[in-house]
């Protein structure tokens, strides 16, 4: 039988009709060929919630890239898809691979810091642009900043945003003992680094910080530990299966902390298996999966409808791939081709506009600057019944306003 969401016409998220027929008019005539785009993130394992969710998000982008005006630069997209599996070695192995054998235009992806510390060089040295749409690792954007050629680019709100924002939450609710426990991948390390930082800042450090490895499952002399310094707060920074371990930990212990966390806290690999230890979690994102302007809705129901789901299960890697994926479609089509080189030169000054899911990107990029989001774009968001709300009222009636960039 058939589902009643499949038997509807697919929804589209969509370029304006201005847009698509100035896009259409310019196009040179298609090509047999197709532009082969990499796609490289966890399909498998702990970090599959985003690595899916941003894989999809790339889907829909590229189906009304291909469908609606036939492809861009005279040629259907067709995605690389590749499962690095979190691993920063296989990683690196999918750079090569889809630089080298698939001459890939460039690649979208990326949702693991560690793998993105041993496949930047990768791109950088060949010329290929990346767009990073999940991972958050602040490093990742800064190791070549200084070079004539950057080649990295981001769509996603690095740690440097989001660790301070969390701390701030947590001093605006009166809670100054923070203990930071944080996994011993290249996410964990960058994102204790940012966190330590900006406690620093406001002349605080962690009273207790306890790291550990992927796959834990219990974590309850850590939280011992961390009740016992006195902690009022706990930042998590780990991906979603073992911040869930740690929510059942706090709760085992019978502690009523606060539990704060970087994105992985709005992740259904968290929510799920935490279930009541994961009430009440306060966690930094750039998109909730809730009403809001109507482009957003629009792809809301459009990944709703398409992947028979009524939960994204990371919503903000999803809107993020859809993103990079439509700013790298006006990229080469500003560019008229698809040159890595002149891809990059387009990205870096992009000269109109581009209507996405988290904001409207007006020069997003620049020389100097290759991360699109800016820290004005975080909402702090809760685990509330099962999913992510907005943690302020206020925010929720912000959502309706595309917040841009910042100068």
């Amino acid at each position: 039988m058939t589902h009643p969401l499949r038997a509807q016409p697919p929804i589209r998220i969509g370029l304006s009709i201005a847009a698509l027929l100035l896009a259409a008019a310019t196009l040179p005539a298609y090509a047999a060929d197709t532009l082969r785009i990499g796609v490289s993130c966890p399909f498998t394992g702990g970090s599959a919630d985003m690595g899916i969710s941003a894989r999809n998000g790339i889907r829909l982008a590229a189906e009304e890239i291909n469908t609606m005006i036939g492809g861009v630069a005279g040629r259907q997209i067709e995605l690389v898809e590749r499962d690095d599996q979190a691993d920063p070695a296989l990683g690196k192995k999918i750079a090569d691979e889809l630089i080298g054998k698939e001459k890939v235009a460039a690649t979208i992806g990326i949702c693991n810091t560690g793998v993105g510390q041993l496949s930047i060089d990768s791109y950088q040295n060949a010329k290929v642009p990346l767009i990073i749409a999940v991972s958050t690792g602040t490093p990742l954007t800064k190791k070549f900043a200084a070079a004539p050629e950057h080649y990295i680019f981001r769509v996603s709100p690095r740690e440097e945003l989001q660790a301070p924002f969390i701390v701030a939450e947590a001093l605006k609710r009166g809670l100054h003992k923070i203990a930071l426990f944080a996994d011993t991948t290249g996410y964990g390390d960058a994102g204790k680094a940012d966190v330590e930082k900006a406690l620093a800042a406001a002349k605080l450090a962690p009273v207790s910080v306890q790291r550990f490895a992927l796959g834990v499952k219990d974590l309850s002399e850590q939280v011992k530990e961390a009740r016992a310094a006195g902690a009022d707060a706990v930042i998590s920074y780990t991906v979603g299966p073992e911040a869930a371990v740690l929510a059942k930990s706090i709760e085992k212990q019978k502690w009523n902390v606060q539990l704060i966390g970087s994105w992985p806290l709005s992740w259904r690999n968290f929510i799920g298996p935490a279930g009541s230890a994961g009430e009440g979690a306060l966690v930094a994102v750039s998109f909730i999966q809730q009403a809001s302007f109507q482009r957003r809705n629009a792809f809301i129901a459009a990944y709703r409808q398409k992947y028979n789901t009524p939960l994204i299960p990371a919503p903000m890697a999803a809107a993020q791939g859809y993103d990079a994926m439509m700013l790298l479609f006006y990229a080469i089509h500003q560019a008229q081709s698809t040159e890595p080189a002149k891809i990059r030169a387009a990205l870096e000054n992009l000269e109109r506009p581009v209507a996405g899911v988290i904001t409207t990107y007006d020069h997003p990029f620049s020389k100097t600057d290759h991360d699109a989001l800016s820290a004005n774009m975080l909402v702090m968001g809760v685990v509330r019944k099962g999913q992510v709300d907005y943690a302020y009222k206020e925010d929720a009636q912000k959502s309706f306003i595309v917040q841009r960039k910042a100068p």
